[in-house]
């Protein structure tokens, strides 16, 4: 059973237990930056340099797991730093967690930039933000309501109104 606390002009808190894997206990617990930080960094579990090129794919332990409580999840985000400068992101992004996922957590990384980019032991290489989220109830229907955008596909939020505008 997790514990959820609201407390007024603060962040939402629920407890997420944690452990840290064999090997790891060198490692921080993830830990947010500032006050207001949405997402709590995680950190690179590599046991030698990872360096990712180019289009490369790559999967970076961090040596935790956690117990998401059921009705949120974990989502595991870039850290825009890293994508600025090295050209670092997620290729699942924002990778979720499961309520009932008890493994390691795992970064699924690629490299955009131009230069490769090496993954040290201890690196901060992402973010974990835990959200609420709502299970649906998927209700057959023989006619959906109409919408103003209807079927138009990707690509397609907001052209008409940019064409009326000029």
């Amino acid at each position: 059973m997790s514990e959820s606390t609201e407390v007024p002009g603060r962040h939402r808190e629920v407890t997420v237990p944690i452990m840290r894997l064999p090997g790891c206990e060198d490692l921080p617990y993830p830990v947010y930056a500032t006050d207001g930080a949405a997402g709590a960094d995680l950190h690179a579990a590599v046991t030698s340099p990872v360096t990712i090129r180019m289009g490369e794919i790559a999967l970076i332990p961090t040596g935790l797991s956690i117990a998401v409580p059921l009705g949120f999840e974990g989502q595991v985000r870039a850290r825009s730093g890293l994508a600025l400068r090295h050209g670092l992101a997620l290729v699942n992004a924002p990778g979720t967690i499961d309520a009932d996922y008890r493994g390691e957590l795992q970064v699924v990384v690629t490299c955009l930039g131009m230069r490769p980019f090496t993954i040290q032991r201890g690196d901060r290489i992402a973010q974990l933000v835990i959200v609420p989220v709502a299970r649906a109830r998927f209700a057959p229907a023989d006619a959906l309501a109409p919408s103003r955008r209807g079927a138009e596909g990707f690509g397609h939020t907001g052209v008409a109104a940019m064409a009326a505008s000029g």
